[in-house]
C-alpha cells in the first residue's frame, strides 16, 4: 500500500469516529463547548501523531487513548492552584492541635494533685463563674479561705505547669486558654 493510500484510509477512519469521539468527549466534560474543543484537539493530536499509527491496528482504540489522554492533561492544566505565599494558602491551615491535647492532659494532671479544697475552689471560681462569697457560703467557711485556696491553687498549678508566675505574664497572654485561667 502506497503512503497516499494509508494516509486516505486514515482521514477516513478519523472523519468516521468523529461523531463518536464527540459523543466520548461529552461524557467526559458535559460541556458541549470543552467537548468540541476535546475533540479538534484530539483530531489535531491524532494527524500530527499519524506516524506513530501502525496499520492494521486498532483505530478506535487508539484515537480514544488519544481523547482520553488529552482530556486527563486539560484537567491537569487547569488545576486550580494557590501560591503557598498568599493569603489564600494561610486561609485554609489549620494550627496543630496535639499541642492542646497535651496541654490539657498536663492540667488535668496537676489538677488532681491539688488539694481536694483547692481544687474544688478553682473549679467553682473559674469553670462555673462564682464569686468568691458564693463559694465560700457553699463550704461554710470565710471569704478569706476561698481567696487562699484559689491563690495558692493557682500557684501550685504554675508551678507544676512550670508556667511565668501572673505578674509576669504579659497582659493578653498567647497561651491556650485552659493555660490563661491557671495564671488569672
Amino acid at each position: 500500500m502506497t503512503t497516499a493510500a494509508t494516509d486516505a484510509g486514515f482521514d477516513l477512519d478519523l472523519k468516521d469516529m468523529l461523531p463518536l469521539l464527540r459523543i466520548y468527549a461529552l461524557s467526559l466534560t458535559r460541556n458541549s463547548d470543552r467537548a468540541d474543543d476535546l475533540v479538534q484537539q484530539t483530531a489535531l493530536k491524532a494527524l500530527a501523531g499519524r506516524a506513530s499509527f501502525r496499520s492494521g491496528s486498532n483505530f478506535g482504540g487508539w484515537i480514544f487513548r488519544i481523547q482520553r489522554n488529552e482530556f486527563i492533561s486539560e484537567l491537569r492544566r487547569n488545576r486550580p492552584t494557590v501560591d503557598l505565599d498568599s493569603s489564600a494558602a494561610y486561609a485554609v491551615h489549620e494550627p496543630p492541635r496535639q499541642e492542646h491535647g497535651l496541654a490539657l492532659r498536663d492540667l488535668l494532671v496537676a489538677m488532681q494533685r491539688l488539694s481536694r479544697d483547692g481544687r474544688q475552689a478553682l473549679l467553682q471560681s473559674q469553670i462555673e463563674g462564682c464569686s468568691h462569697r458564693e463559694i465560700a457560703s457553699r463550704a461554710g467557711i470565710s471569704v478569706g479561705t476561698v481567696k487562699s485556696r484559689i491563690s495558692r491553687g493557682r500557684s501550685a498549678l504554675a508551678r507544676m505547669l512550670e508556667l511565668p508566675r501572673a505578674s509576669a505574664m504579659p497582659a493578653r497572654s498567647h497561651a491556650h486558654p485552659i493555660l490563661q485561667t491557671v495564671n488569672a
